[in-house]
């Protein structure tokens, strides 16, 4: 029996029309009717009842469908993880990512790319500002979710995912708790807070040298990771603008979040180095993209109405 006459066979037994196996198969009707008749003049007995209202497995033909099935799902399996080894497809992907609710986006999008890429196992890890790109050069890590623009020689940068507005965190004391919203020239009056290990133009996409007005912008203690730019904040130590969803996230009774009415924007993008990229790479930032535009709200995950 050659593999499409048993792929036939075991769809049909499933369908038990001829029509939807057809359908299901990419083929028509009578090639499956064909196949059917083949078979059972090889075997010497019908393997299927067929009337105008239905169409049944005769007890022979259940038998060889109880027989054939495990036989050709091993196979199948076999052929799968073979096709996946060829395209690169096995193996560990890891990814990593710099900040809080951004995690979450990224199980969601594995859960995604493990369905379509079983063969791939995605492990997810947080990393601090201070050494996202060694992680990356190192091997460590083999893509990496930022909030910054990276203009790195040695890497490549994917299109921006989604950005959402920004928000200044305060001390829960700080006169600008009180207000409804800063701008960039409220920067000048307080100390913010640096990143460590940040590249200058990268430091400067989440805060600017100077206001608009060309006032400079003090810079405060350096942090590493959220969790101490959090609690060199409520502190009182600084301030520091974070992606708006911070505060749903990163909720704190000693820190408050005011929204910025004029600009910086936080962008979210995948970079990986330029030298290890391969199908796994790209198969995740496909799958990052896809879900971006399947999700109203790609942090929350949550489905577009219908």
């Amino acid at each position: 029996m050659e593999q499409r006459d048993i792929e036939i066979f075991l769809t049909l037994a499933e369908e038990l029309h001829f029509g939807r196996a057809a359908a299901r198969l990419n083929v028509s009707t009578a090639r499956v009717s064909q196949t059917i008749r083949r078979l059972e003049r090889r075997i010497g007995t019908r393997l299927f009842d067929r009337t105008s209202r239905r169409v049944v497995l005769t007890p022979v033909g259940a038998r060889l469908e109880q027989d054939l099935r495990p036989a050709y799902e091993q196979i199948r399996r076999a052929v799968e993880r073979a096709i996946a080894a060829g395209r690169g497809m096995e193996g560990v992907l890891r990814v990593g990512f710099v900040g809080t609710a951004v995690g979450g986006f990224l199980h969601r999008v594995a859960a995604d790319f493990r369905r379509e890429h079983p063969a791939c196992r995605v492990e997810i890890h947080e990393a601090r500002y201070s050494d996202f790109l060694d992680l990356l050069r190192s091997g460590e890590r083999d893509m990496m979710l930022v909030p910054v623009p990276v203009r790195e020689p040695d890497m490549v940068c994917g299109p921006v995912l989604f950005a959402e507005p920004s928000v200044l965190a305060v001390p829960a004391g700080h006169p600008f708790a009180r207000r409804a919203s800063v701008t960039l020239e409220d920067f000048a009056r307080d100390k913010v807070l640096r990143p460590a290990g940040l590249p200058g133009y990268m430091d400067e996409s989440l805060v600017p040298a100077r206001t608009p007005a060309g006032r400079p912008i003090e810079r405060g203690p350096t942090f590493a990771t959220v969790q101490e730019m959090l609690a060199l904040i409520g502190a009182g130590q600084g301030v520091f603008p974070v992606p708006a969803h911070a505060g749903t996230y990163d909720v704190r009774p000693d820190i408050a979040y005011v929204p910025i009415v004029d600009g910086l924007p936080r962008e979210r993008r995948l970079v990986w180095r330029a030298a290890a990229e391969n199908n796994r790479v790209r198969a995740f930032d496909e799958a990052a993209r896809a879900f971006v535009a399947a999700h109203p709200d790609p942090l929350l995950g949550a489905r577009p109405p219908r």
